[in-house]
């Protein structure tokens, strides 16, 4: 691995294994959880393929494989279909930064960091006030 690769946020992280151990408690929270039941209401009754799909996005997002980025899709406008107001949002937020910090052996700082980056990004994927 050269210099380069091991500075990115996926090597720090880890890699594929933290990755997809993130998403996979992620998804297990909005499955089991009715903190998320809002949540877990937008989505299919199979999450094998969002799973897969998020690990693959996060994956090149940190700077990983980049295949997800490759076949061309927008995360933002793959979401302009669901209404997502602040409270949905702040349950992705919620239940991401419960699986990020589940994470054994993640270094707190970059735990801080994704938790940060994705709470931002839920942000930017609002389309409805509250009062829609």
């Amino acid at each position: 691995m050269n210099a380069t690769a091991a500075a990115t946020p996926y090597a720090m992280i880890g890699g594929e294994p933290m990755v997809s151990a993130i998403v996979n408690r992620f998804y297990d929270l909005i499955e089991g959880d009715p903190a998320y039941a809002k949540l877990r209401a937008i989505h299919a009754a199979d999450l094998a393929p969002v799973r897969h799909g998020l690990t693959r996005f996060l994956s090149g997002w940190m700077g990983g494989p980049r295949d997800w980025f490759e076949r061309g899709g927008c995360v933002m406008s793959l979401h302009r279909a669901f209404p997502i107001d602040r409270e949905l949002a702040d349950e992705w937020s919620d239940a991401m930064g419960r699986a990020i910090n589940d994470q054994p052996g993640l270094e707190a700082h970059l735990a801080e960091k994704m938790r940060e980056a994705l709470t931002h990004m839920a942000k930017g994927m609002i389309n409805l006030s509250l009062a829609d």
